[in-house]
């Protein structure tokens, strides 16, 4: 995921002097947390880097909680603005546990679907029932790449919003954990919503343009190919069963719904870790407005 010159300046602003902040112990494993995501970023395109990305920010967030818990911290957050700075944290908490959840819940319903499909496949003579998954998968998806689109675009407005009005080195920490935050979001969403090159319905040029970069593409980019390589076997398989071919094979279709449930499985372990964490520093934030 390749950020652009622009992109980078908004999520990783130039770093305060105001407070020492980054020489506190936490503040340099925050420092050296986002280093490893940020590169982790342009290294490889791959599901289990996407993973390993979500892993990362358990890890980065647990440090930027006992950041917050720091009683200098907290004390400069209070003084700071009259803790105005803490209000916009604890909103952007909301939105960022907002996203985490949807984000989940598209997977858990990817997840369904897939399920329901293999048991269709399991079944012998199922044909009609085959179909029947099949054509409630897309409509699904269909719907969910709405969803996605404006799940994109709330993002896009947060990314405007990220890295204006920076005064304290903890506000400059919470800029770039938001901005990384948000880019590994976007890279799950996208793998989401991405489809085959030979199969692009009305809706899609919106999402492409609400993507990380155009060097993302899905034509571009190989780890996004397990949704849409679904897409194209069920769509074969449907045709081979409506044109009552001798010839149907779901061996194809089988083995690529395994593969996309063996992503979402991945995803699903470390989306619950860090939407606990995300709870967890709205919890801190909280503690500090109640001092």
């Amino acid at each position: 995921m390749t950020i652009s010159s622009k992109s980078r300046s908004l999520l990783y602003p130039v770093r305060s002097i105001s407070l020492p902040t980054r020489l506190h112990p936490n503040g340099l494993k925050i420092e050296d947390e986002l280093n490893r995501l940020k590169s982790s970023e342009t290294s490889s395109h791959s599901v289990e880097t996407i993973q390993a990305g979500v892993v990362g920010l358990v890890e980065l967030y647990n440090s930027f909680q006992e950041l917050i818990q720091c009683p200098n911290t907290q004390k400069d957050l209070v003084q700071h603005q009259n803790g105005a700075f803490v209000e916009e944290a604890l909103e952007g908490s909301l939105e960022l546990l907002d996203l985490c959840n949807n984000i989940r819940n598209f997977l858990c319903t990817i997840k369904e679907q897939v399920q329901n499909l293999q048991s269709a496949l399991r079944r012998k003579g199922g044909d009609s029932s085959i179909q029947r998954e099949i054509g409630n998968y897309f409509i699904s998806r269909k719907k969910m790449k709405k969803e996605i689109g404006k799940n994109l675009r709330k993002m896009k407005h947060m990314e405007n919003r990220v890295g204006s009005s920076l005064f304290l080195d903890i506000e400059q920490h919470l800029s770039e954990v938001t901005g990384i935050t948000i880019s590994v979001f976007k890279a799950i969403l996208v793998f989401l919503s991405c489809q085959d090159s030979k199969i692009k319905p009305r809706g899609w040029s919106m999402i492409s343009k609400l993507m990380i970069t155009k060097s993302a593409s899905c034509k571009n980019v190989q780890f996004f190919s397990d949704m849409g390589s679904v897409d194209i076997a069920l769509g074969d398989l449907r045709e081979e069963i409506k044109n009552n071919d001798a010839k149907v094979d779901a061996k194809v279709a089988r083995r690529r719904l395994q593969t996309l449930d063996d992503s979402i499985k991945g995803f699903e372990a470390g989306l619950e870790s860090l939407y606990k964490q995300l709870i967890q520093a709205r919890v801190s934030f909280l503690n500090v407005l109640a001092l």
